[in-house]
């Protein structure tokens, strides 16, 4: 899947592995991986559905060709409801990044057979990723599962 700036393509076992055994590559942002794209490649042997066609995707620059994040859909679907999560590095932040890659994987999660909503839950002391999901079109919903959080959700556009 590709944006005006972006590509966003599913992980490689070799490049999971190599984020859980430390290794870097040349086609990484020197900040690459977050602790999020940590915690995302360790689980992704014991998720192999987040492999699929609608799971986790690396996030690389068009222009330059660096990884530069992940994003991805909690897949499978719970009531028509897909959770999204993403990260950029901190190099690559406010440029708009996330919220595009956002937008793009978001549109993609309402091609899926009964998907009607994606949401993201956040840290009411993240405004950043707030505005990322505010930028994507998302709009709050209710207050999140942890203390200090809040549900951000956007529903499928009415087809004709």
């Amino acid at each position: 899947m590709t944006t005006d700036r972006l590509v966003l393509r599913s992980w490689t076992a070799g490049e999971a592995a190599a984020v859980v055994d430390g290794v870097r590559l040349p086609h990484w942002a020197e900040d690459f991986p977050a602790e999020g794209d940590q915690v995302i490649a360790g689980l992704l042997a014991e998720q192999p559905a987040w492999l699929g066609l609608y799971g986790h995707r690396l996030i690389t620059e068009r222009d330059s060709g660096l990884l530069i994040g992940s994003i991805g859909l909690f897949w499978p679907p719970s009531d028509g409801t897909l959770e999204i999560g993403y990260g950029i590095v901190a190099s690559r932040r406010g440029l708009g990044h996330a919220s595009e890659a956002t937008r793009a994987l978001t549109g993609f999660a309402f091609t899926a057979p009964g998907v009607h909503m994606v949401r993201a839950e956040v840290e009411l002391s993240n405004p950043a990723s707030i505005r990322v999901l505010e930028k994507a079109g998302f709009q709050r919903s209710d207050t999140g599962t942890g203390q200090n959080t809040v549900r951000y959700g956007v529903t499928a556009p009415v087809r004709r």
